[in-house]
């Protein structure tokens, strides 16, 4: 592309440079999703966090104009964005999740969840948000769930699993700098395990790999630069899904509740467990494909 060769000297301000990206972003055909959804709130969040500048700036400033190295800046940033396909969060590391910021990079998936909505609705009905004690985040990531739980509940112990070192790498570093140490242990294993035995939970929530094979092998190059550990979920996309279900019952408490997005997999997990009444929420910001079950619910069923 050849507007990407060189500097483009004619962009003065901020307006400008924001306008010429999303023109750009258009024109390369980018494919959004990682915290936005076009090309020019995409081109304004790059903007303002590589001018280091809040996403709420006064429209007083967008005729401001940008110093020779904050133009260079922004301009390396452009090119990555269309070059690489690297997802927003990647290049910025940063994503925002329940209202809080978190550190993201290439080992874990970017935040994106509808869960953040049940969160900061404290899980209700399903749950008084005064008597959960301990929750459990399977396949954390990025911590973001775990993290935002524990401002949710912050009387509640909270447990972080996954099975990839790298991901825990990242989640320590958001636990830390929220300062939750005390409050949200990280766990390295494989859905319940590496997690004390005899623990239950009022509250376990995870959004796991659910992409399904046909749907992981036409992937956007963007989605394709995040681990596929944590997309890729087998065939029909419910291998997660399945081993989560199986071990929930005797994980949680009398009258705990599971939480668990499977996305695009819904039909599939509904084909696959006819005798469970799932119920699926529907969220005000957009998603799908989250289903909540009790703990009376999935003691009822034996097979599992």
């Amino acid at each position: 592309m050849d507007a990407l060769q060189q500097l483009p000297e004619e962009l003065l301000t901020l307006r400008d440079w924001i306008r010429w990206s999303a023109s750009r972003f258009n024109q390369a055909g980018l494919v959004f999703g990682h915290g936005t959804d076009n090309a020019l709130d995409e081109a304004a969040a790059l903007a303002l966090h590589t001018l280091h500048l809040p996403l709420d700036l006064h429209p007083q400033y967008w005729e401001a104009r940008l110093t020779r190295p904050e133009a260079e800046a922004l301009f390396a940033r452009v090119r990555r964005r269309i070059e690489e396909r690297l997802p927003l969060s990647y290049l910025i590391h940063e994503a925002w999740f329940c209202g809080l910021s978190f550190y993201v990079d290439e080992r874990v998936l970017v935040p994106r969840s509808p869960i953040a909505e049940l969160i900061e609705q404290g899980f209700q009905p399903w749950l008084d948000p005064q008597r959960v004690e301990r929750v459990l985040d399977i396949g954390t990531g990025s911590a973001c769930i775990a993290i935002a739980c524990a401002h949710a509940f912050p009387q509640a112990e909270v447990d972080a699993v996954d099975i990839s070192a790298d991901a825990l790498e990242v989640a320590r570093i958001n636990v830390e700098r929220h300062g939750l140490q005390a409050q949200v242990q990280l766990h390295q294993g494989d859905i319940y395990q590496g997690l004390p035995a005899e623990r239950r939970y009022d509250l376990i929530v995870s959004n796991p790999p659910y992409v399904d094979a046909e749907d992981m092998a036409v992937l956007a190059e963007e989605f394709r630069r995040e681990p596929e550990l944590g997309l890729a979920s087998g065939d029909d996309g419910l291998d997660c899904a399945r081993r989560i279900l199986a071990g929930a019952a005797e994980r949680l408490t009398e009258h705990g509740v599971l939480v668990l997005e499977v996305g695009n997999s819904m039909p599939a997990l509904e084909a696959a467990y006819p005798r469970l009444a799932f119920t699926w929420l529907e969220f005000e910001r957009g998603g799908d494909g989250v289903c909540v079950l009790s703990a009376e619910q999935l003691r009822s069923l034996p097979s599992l």
